[in-house]
């Protein structure tokens, strides 16, 4: 992390320059935290809801947490992925509901036919391994629906904790 203090007209031994250097090193550790939560969330809700399939092919070092950002028009709460080969990832969080519970939500991040990424929400073995069947039989990939002009795969997930 670059030097505040070198960056500013303030005095190194300043109050000022104190208080920056308290302010990025809480920033520091917040995002730390945030990607190792964001990581033992994943690896658990891997081992929890999908014993027979992905707790079996990805481990749980595998998954590599982000922090939270703000993309100025929307906010990503922190998360954590895990890349699969072949251009598929599984992506993670925690979505707070209308009832202040937290709701795991998987995503597989698969390459369409067309040459995009289509995402797949994953709420089960079973759709998991449906999803699999698909992208085996499409080389891979997810099917685009030509006549829709949207990928065959792709359904959206709701948002639970209404906007920022």
């Amino acid at each position: 992390m670059p030097d505040i203090t070198m960056a500013c007209s303030y005095a190194p031994g300043s109050p000022i320059a104190l208080l920056l250097r308290m302010a990025a090193d809480v920033d520091d550790s917040s995002a730390i935290e945030q990607r190792e939560d964001a990581e033992t969330a994943a690896a658990y809700h891997a081992y929890a809801a999908y014993p027979r399939t992905i707790a079996q092919a990805v481990e749980p070092a595998d998954w590599q947490g982000l922090s939270a950002a703000d993309g100025g028009v929307r906010y990503f709460k922190p998360s954590a992925v895990a890349w699969l080969d072949g251009g598929l990832w599984l992506h993670h969080t925690l979505r707070i509901t209308e009832h202040g519970a937290a709701a795991d939500v998987l995503t597989l991040i698969s390459p369409c036919t067309c040459g995009r990424y289509t995402d797949i929400t994953v709420d089960s073995e079973a759709r998991l391994l449906e999803l699999l069947a698909e992208l085996t039989a499409a080389g891979g990939r997810s099917v685009h629906n030509e006549t829709t002009g949207d990928c065959h795969s792709t359904s959206t997930v709701a948002r639970l904790d209404g906007p920022r």
